[in-house]
């Protein structure tokens, strides 16, 4: 176990699969309070019932609304008098080319993977800013620095993510916050189940099947941000399979 992770109050969106899961698992096993955010409450309880965790750890969150991040975030403040770090990772990623107009697809896109994270952000920055501590973790992607045919609105939202973390870095400087923006590529998921477009599903299903390395791996770097000395911050990371080339 980590000495800076054990005892942090973490909380979670996205939570219900993928590398919210992992990392929740992860920083579970290195003595992390957790609360966990998702849609589906279903099996948010399973997971906190499996980690041990209070049944009021598993919070139904959309994170496009941000009555329900308040929430999420209020109730682990509720039980632990604290938030110590915020995990903004829900996200979407229906890629299509432009000239096919999935007009609803950007829109979700860019309510989930922008509105969601400045959601997270205002629901925990008041806490951190009273406590004169805290850590905010962003997720964006390796589309957020390459751009390819069909994930221009998706690499925009990611991109989005970056300059919104580094401008909430310099922002928070006088209340002791960290932060920090995780970019990964090709990681195991649901985000592949995301597109709607049935050709570039199937290109994309194919890609992961080939390159995809275990959400773990996103799971250890959360863990190697959060478990740095308190005057160390960890700003961005950026990682892909050894194997991936874009």
């Amino acid at each position: 176990m980590s000495d800076n992770i054990i005892g942090k109050v973490v909380v979670i969106t996205g939570a219900s699969s993928g590398l919210g899961e992992a990392t929740a698992r992860h920083l579970a096993a290195q003595g992390a309070k957790l609360f966990l955010g998702a849609r589906r409450l279903d099996r948010l309880q399973a997971l906190a019932a499996e980690l041990g965790l209070g049944t009021e750890a598993a919070v139904q969150t959309d994170v496009t609304d941000p009555h329900q991040v308040v929430r999420l975030v209020d109730a682990a403040v509720a039980v632990h008098g604290r938030i110590d770090v915020i995990v903004n990772n829900a996200g979407l990623m229906p890629h299509s080319l432009l000239e096919r107009g999935k007009v609803d697809d950007w829109h979700r896109m860019i309510d989930v993977n922008i509105k969601g994270v400045l959601h997270g952000i205002a629901a925990a920055l008041p806490h951190m800013q009273r406590q004169k501590s805290g850590h905010i973790i962003n997720v964006s992607s390796v589309a957020g620095y390459k751009v390819r045919p069909g994930s221009a609105v998706y690499a925009a939202t990611k991109a989005a993510v970056r300059m919104l973390s580094e401008g909430l870095r310099q922002e928070v400087k006088p209340y002791n916050i960290r932060t920090t923006v995780i970019s990964p590529g090709a990681v195991q998921s649901e985000l592949p189940t995301s597109v709607t477009e049935a050709d570039v599903a199937a290109g994309i299903k194919d890609f992961y099947e080939q390159y995809a390395i275990p959400a773990e791996s996103f799971a250890r770097m959360v863990a190697f941000a959060m478990s740095q000395p308190e005057e160390v911050d960890v700003n961005e990371i950026l990682f892909r399979p050894t194997a991936q080339e874009l």
